[in-house]
């Protein structure tokens, strides 16, 4: 047994829905009309849902975003080592792992994982450093800064400036340094102004 329950809908959409029914000819209950347009709908809706999910997984890797399927490439000793991102994490040999904790399990030293680790995402073919797609990723996002156009600076009314009197005169400039003046014209090297020798405790 079904729940009836009264749902108000505008005069408008209800002549276009018994229109409709209608033109579609057979015995179709205004009802049942109404409760597979709402089945339809929800249907659409969990679809919608469940593809921005999917779309939305992946790793962050600090600017660099690393879709679900991403697959990171390290070379270490004359073999190419791999991990695959699978949700939200890096996985490799069945450990979720860091970049960086990739890049280093191979090494016996300390590696920078943008410089050591290749990144090919879904759909495409190749393979492109970690730091080339993060050089792009923020080439991209001062290209999209730039481009919004800055607002036109605001033209003040001019301001007059009061006159000088003679109390308020600047006082005269100080001669330039001239050519011949003896001295050391670098920066000062020295990490203290006096030397501890000459200093009196």
């Amino acid at each position: 047994m079904f729940t009836t329950m009264s749902v108000q809908l505008p005069t408008h959409t209800l002549l276009q829905l018994v229109e409709r029914l209608r033109s579609r000819g057979g015995s179709q209950d205004m009802s049942e009309a109404i409760s597979s347009a709402v089945q339809l709908w929800l249907d659409g809706q969990s679809a919608d849902a469940d593809f921005e999910a999917a779309d939305t997984r992946g790793y962050q890797w600090k600017s660099l975003f690393l879709p679900e399927g991403t697959v990171l490439r390290s070379w270490s000793y004359g073999e190419h080592n791999y991990a695959r991102v699978e949700g939200e994490e890096i996985i490799h040999k069945g450990k979720a792992v860091s970049p960086n904790q990739f890049a280093r399990s191979f090494a016996r030293t300390t590696r920078n994982a943008w410089f050591d680790l290749s990144i090919r995402r879904p759909g495409e073919k190749h393979f492109k450093m970690a730091a080339l797609l993060r050089k792009e990723l923020a080439e991209q996002s001062t290209s999209q800064r730039s481009a919004v156009p800055a607002a036109p600076p605001a033209t003040p009314a001019p301001i007059v400036a009061p006159q000088p009197t003679a109390a308020t005169a600047a006082p005269p400039a100080r001669p330039g340094k001239s050519e011949f003046d003896p001295g050391w014209d670098l920066p000062e090297r020295r990490k203290f102004r006096y030397r501890a020798e000459d200093i009196a405790f």
